[in-house]
């Protein structure tokens, strides 16, 4: 059986493959802040990003970006875009979501906290002109973090562009 380490640490190698002008890994977490952030917000997180930032705190491969954790991040920061979306904005997320990706247009790829399960949650597409009823009514994309990760990142990448950066 393979564990979520395993897992994790062949996605960061996948990931390695790619050139350094297509892909940002950003240094470890070294310090108590995701734990702190999951205090504030009243939810843990899911193993495989936890894991995934206690190695790299925010990574980004050709344009999609999973947003770090840091103030030195200055308003891109998980921590200030869980306030700003549950607290500034109309349309506000349910507190379970945490948005990790944004789509430049406003939406945002989340984590759906309030479904962690056997340390996994469930990724959603919240989209912020979307008035939705219930929070079902949200579009789950993934059933994990490790396969939005290998789908939105690695894939969608790789359709386009090889691991050098060169056109397909």
């Amino acid at each position: 059986m393979v564990t979520v380490v395993q897992r994790c640490d062949e996605l960061i190698a996948e990931l390695s493959r790619f050139c350094s002008d297509m892909l940002y890994m950003g240094p470890p977490i070294n310090d108590d802040r995701l734990e702190r952030f999951e205090k504030a917000i009243s939810f843990r997180l899911p193993n495989d990003f936890v894991y995934l930032f206690k190695k790299h705190n925010g990574f980004s491969l050709d344009g999609t970006e999973v947003c770090g954790l840091d103030i030195e991040l200055r308003g891109a920061s998980l921590d200030e875009l869980y306030n700003f979306e549950h607290d500034e904005v109309g349309n506000k997320m349910p507190a379970e979501f945490m948005p990790f990706s944004p789509d430049g247009f406003g939406n945002y790829y989340c984590l759906d906290l309030s479904n962690l399960i056997d340390g996994f949650c469930p990724v959603v597409f919240w989209q912020h002109d979307c008035f939705y009823e219930s929070k079902t009514d949200v579009e789950v994309t993934h059933s994990d973090f490790i396969n939005w990760v290998e789908e939105v990142m690695i894939a969608w990448t790789l359709e386009n562009s090889n691991y050098d950066g060169t056109e397909k």
